[in-house]
């Protein structure tokens, strides 16, 4: 199956959580990001981290090759009264000059990636010393709750959908960074639940790489009105705490690819 969250882009606008306040205060306080920095967002999607890192003083570029996903963050930065410079291209294809950055960040996205490719691209993309952010902000099945009900639902509907069953941590991203030389690799990772209503939840749940990005419109509406049924039953307190897990990898370019 071919997936395209262009197809899920209002879903993921209006429903899905961004990464969290914390998660853009710890990068500050720990000094991995600074007002004023140039940062590159890759597969910005519908913006979260772009603009986040746009609210609080950088100068920031968001890469994605989805135009509806693009045109979905465009109206929430101008919504947020923040301006990010927006270029439609895939990451692998993509054409910036050497040491353009002093940060690139990939949120919830190395995956979809070539790796290996990307990797070297952000070094040869950051200024000597600049730092490369890779993060996480993944939901938990945990034995018996929601998140985990909701991924069987998805399975029974999609068999082939892999993304399930996480733990929200990533330490193959480790090897991919230092593979492409970059040095003091630092991870950490912390816990919190975020409120969601039903129809939130289904609507992030429509959004997800098993559901609205590959299936067909039939199919999403039988899944949608199962999800519900199984909210209404077994998790009928609104709203929910679902479990989420920020994890982050950030690494430093030590100079130019020759």
């Amino acid at each position: 199956m071919t997936i395209d969250f262009g197809r899920t882009a209002s879903d993921y606008a209006r429903h899905r959580a961004g990464f969290p306040d914390a998660f853009f205060e710890r990068l500050f306080v720990d000094g991995t990001l600074q007002k004023g920095n140039h940062v590159l967002d890759l597969g910005t999607g519908t913006g979260t981290v772009a603009r986040g890192l746009a609210i609080r003083g950088c100068e920031v570029t968001a890469l994605d090759h989805s135009a509806p996903l693009l045109a979905e963050a465009a109206e929430l930065d101008r919504k947020a009264g923040v301006q990010v410079k927006q270029v439609r291209a895939r990451v692998e294809n993509a054409d910036f000059p050497p040491a353009s950055f002093d940060v690139i960040t990939a949120g919830q996205c190395w995956h979809w990636f070539e790796r290996q490719r990307t990797a070297a691209l952000s070094r040869g993309w950051l200024k000597p010393g600049g730092r490369l952010v890779i993060a996480h902000f993944d939901w938990l099945p945990l034995n018996g709750n929601m998140v985990q009900d909701t991924e069987r639902l998805i399975l029974a509907c999609n068999p082939g959908w892999t993304l399930h069953s996480g733990s929200g941590l990533y330490p193959a991203w480790l090897k991919d960074v230092a593979e492409a030389g970059f040095t003091d690799l630092r991870t950490y990772s912390f816990d919190l639940d975020v409120p969601y209503s039903h129809a939130d939840w289904r609507g992030r749940i429509r959004a997800c790489a098993g559901i609205g990005a590959v299936l067909d419109k039939a199919k999403v509406q039988r899944f949608d009105s199962e999800l519900a049924k199984m909210l209404a039953t077994r998790h009928a307190v609104e709203p929910m705490a679902v479990p989420h897990r920020v994890w982050v990898l950030s690494a430093v370019a030590p100079g130019l690819l020759v």
